[in-house]
């Protein structure tokens, strides 16, 4: 039995999503035994984190901004309070997906894409591939991910997401089968979880399929030949090491044409009832409970 703390919430734009994943965390720590301490996190009592110090471990439930970027974990880091998940180096490159391509580019395939900042004029922009996505650089959950099928669009997609967060992707559009791969450490080895296919309902898995039941199916152990497995979860336990993750993480992707087209890794998975995570590991036959138990097992060591 340890004394746990549980930090979820935040002031991101995944508050929400955080809410959910932290009290589900709390739920399973309670059932294993642990004291758990619950910290809603909010900018009006971010000051009382020291208290945090108290505790043997931190289970990092946030989301977005200020928990997967490598803020938080840095700030742990100068209490000296163990924590879960990733270390702040791994968090911030994973977070950022322009430090992810470059460096992972020589190492997978990503879709055909180009970077653009705020600085650069609309009129310049070279892209004529269509349909076609348009992304912040940093955020997760599909928030302000938009696709368009022209230039129109694309102008007034790119212009919107680089006002509002300075550097946009924009990426082709790949139909294929869309993959969910977890990770997680396990008794000193990389565990590959059986791997998700997501199939939304809606044009491509927006925050809307990804958080409202019954807008999206899914399919695990997705449909895979043998040998695509094998490659798949080789890959991303190389992806997973590279990137320096730790305890788990999720990666995301395109599987079309006996291609994966990597989208982007995620450092702390959503915990909740319809995220990937815990679904893959219940194909695996590792309930909630049992995953939350193995993540905080291999933090405490």
């Amino acid at each position: 039995m340890s004394n746990i703390a549980v930090i979820f919430g935040g002031f991101s734009n995944e508050r929400g999503i955080s809410l959910k994943s932290g009290s589900n965390v709390i739920h399973a720590l309670e059932k294993l035994g642990h004291i758990v301490n619950g910290f809603d996190l909010k900018k009006e009592n971010a000051h009382r984190l020291t208290e945090l110090s108290e505790s043997e471990l931190v289970f990092i439930a946030l989301h977005g901004r200020y928990g997967e970027d490598g803020k938080i974990q840095g700030y742990l880091d100068s209490l000296d309070i163990p924590y879960t998940g990733s270390e702040v180096l791994s968090s911030a490159i994973c977070f950022d997906k322009t430090f992810t391509y470059r460096l992972l580019k020589k190492h997978v395939t990503f879709p055909k894409g180009i970077i653009v900042n705020n600085s650069q004029k609309m009129d310049t922009l070279k892209w004529d591939v269509f349909p076609a996505i348009v992304k912040p650089s940093e955020e997760g959950s599909s928030i302000g991910v938009t696709v368009v099928d022209n230039r129109k669009q694309l102008f007034q997609a790119v212009s919107r997401t680089v006002n509002i967060y300075e550097t946009a992707i924009v990426e082709k559009f790949i139909r294929g089968q869309e993959l969910s791969i977890s990770v997680i450490e396990k008794d000193n080895e990389l565990l590959v979880l059986p791997i998700l296919e997501i199939k939304p309902k809606k044009r491509f898995y927006d925050y809307e399929a990804k958080y409202t039941a019954g807008m999206t199916n899914f399919n695990v152990p997705a449909d895979l030949e043998p040998q695509t497995e094998k490659l798949l979860i080789e890959k991303s336990k190389d992806i997973f090491m590279r990137m320096k993750c730790r305890h788990f993480a999720r990666i995301d992707g395109i599987l079309k044409d006996n291609t994966f087209y990597f989208l982007e890794i995620n450092t702390i998975p959503g915990l909740t009832d319809l995220s990937d995570l815990p679904q893959s590991a219940k194909a695996k036959g590792m309930n909630f409970v049992e995953l939350i138990d193995a993540i905080v097992q291999e933090a405490l060591k």
